[in-house]
């Protein structure tokens, strides 16, 4: 992150990765909301970065104009002939090969799939807090956000939890080394792709129940699934299902550490978990997605060309006045919240109930081991994740037992 010049006109020369936007981006996505809603970079090789909700919205659900091609943005761009199936399946796909890429997914997303895994991610939890030990000063990041998806995602897949480092190491090269030489991405993706195969080569010949194994039984459109298919949408799970979930709980009991009347009334009336659960997604929404431009056009006043890249902040749109009262605060007993967190039109995210549940469990399990017995231990030492999703990565908690 921040290895670019540091951006000084956010209207016309933003940056992602920028260490302003890193630690803070709510009051530039505030400013530019007011005074140039659509922010445009030459930097990735040209982009542009839409603050209202209408616009994000719009965009989002315009896959004739804008093509999902490429999700991450970067200084690469993957061939057109990678269209309509994309690199991750079904997030980076395009009509009509979305359609069934996606529903593939659907019956391991849903609901009831999900709640099996519920007890044994309560039990993690609770293990988590365990080893905590007696400790005064705790990393809740560190410590306990970052374990929960990775253990999660690995049972899914059937792959070995031993390798939870790997994972991490692939999610912070993907997300987070955007700003990387293309050298340096096509090697991490090689050491991702190369992995990936490795264990669906495993699935075939030892299937077992697990997620891997029905997608390598599943058909799609008639024909059975081949090993690149599942290889490309169980990169799309490992990655999208670790990052965007550890950061949303992280930013939730970051909220509540530095926020000592929302955690008094939480602790004092779990009920309000629900509420309060949306509206730190709403609020602290970890995913911005990238689109790419199909042909050249004008948008709403701007000269978007062909193949520039359109920045979906999520993030953004939640915070727009427009759409939401009060929308800069926290609002834990906040009842009509139709927030973006999970993204908006076709691409909107599968695994929403999985990271619900993921969310829910944590923090119930939080909540139970301290109650209100917690704050941030130094709030100058809370680190960010930069990128296009944005959570805790170091979150110091003093806890009282």
């Amino acid at each position: 992150m921040d290895l670019h010049e540091k951006v000084t006109d956010w209207e016309t020369d933003f940056d992602h990765t920028d260490g302003e936007w890193v630690a803070d981006p709510f009051p530039i996505w505030s400013e530019l909301r007011e005074s140039c809603p659509i922010a445009h970079t030459d930097r990735y090789g040209g982009g542009w970065l839409p603050t209202r909700y209408e616009d994000v919205s719009a965009i989002a659900h315009d896959t004739e104009r804008f093509t999902s091609r490429s999700i991450v943005m970067s200084e690469h761009r993957p061939p057109l002939d990678m269209a309509p199936a994309g690199v991750a399946p079904p997030i980076s796909s395009d009509p009509p090969f979305h359609k069934g890429a996606r529903r593939l997914l659907l019956p391991a997303f849903a609901p009831q799939a999900i709640a099996k895994l519920e007890q044994s991610t309560r039990d993690f939890c609770e293990h988590l807090i365990d080893e905590m030990g007696d400790a005064d000063v705790v990393d809740a990041a560190v410590g306990y956000a970052q374990h929960i998806p990775v253990r999660v995602i690995a049972n899914m897949l059937g792959f070995p939890q031993e390798d939870a480092d790997k994972f991490r190491a692939f999610v912070h090269h993907t997300l987070e080394g955007v700003d990387l030489p293309q050298e340096e991405r096509a090697l991490g993706f090689q050491e991702l792709f190369g992995y990936l195969e490795e264990q669906v080569r495993d699935h075939i010949e030892n299937p077992r129940d697990d997620l891997t194994s029905y997608l390598l039984a599943s058909e799609m459109d008639g024909q059975r699934v081949t090993a690149e298919h599942a290889v490309r949408s169980i990169g799309l799970i490992l990655i999208a299902g670790i990052d965007t979930t550890w950061s949303a709980i992280g930013a939730s009991i970051w909220h509540l550490a530095g926020h000592a009347e929302d955690r008094r009334r939480l602790a004092a009336d779990p009920a309000l978990l629900t509420t309060a659960m949306e509206e730190f997604l709403r609020a602290y929404a970890p995913v911005t997605m990238a689109r790419l431009v199909r042909e050249d056009m004008d948008y709403g006043g701007c000269p978007m060309k062909a193949e520039d890249w359109v920045l979906l902040s999520f993030p953004a749109a939640n915070r727009d006045p427009r759409a939401f009262e009060r929308a800069d605060e926290v609002v834990i007993d906040r009842e009509v919240n139709r927030h973006a967190a999970f993204g908006l039109g076709i691409h909107r995210c599968a695994g929403s109930h999985l990271a619900r549940m993921e969310l829910r469990v944590a923090l119930e399990v939080w909540m139970e081991a301290f109650g209100d017995r917690f704050e941030l231990a130094d709030p100058g030492a809370v680190t960010w994740s930069g990128g296009q999703v944005r959570g805790p990565r170091t979150l110091p908690v003093r806890v009282q037992r």
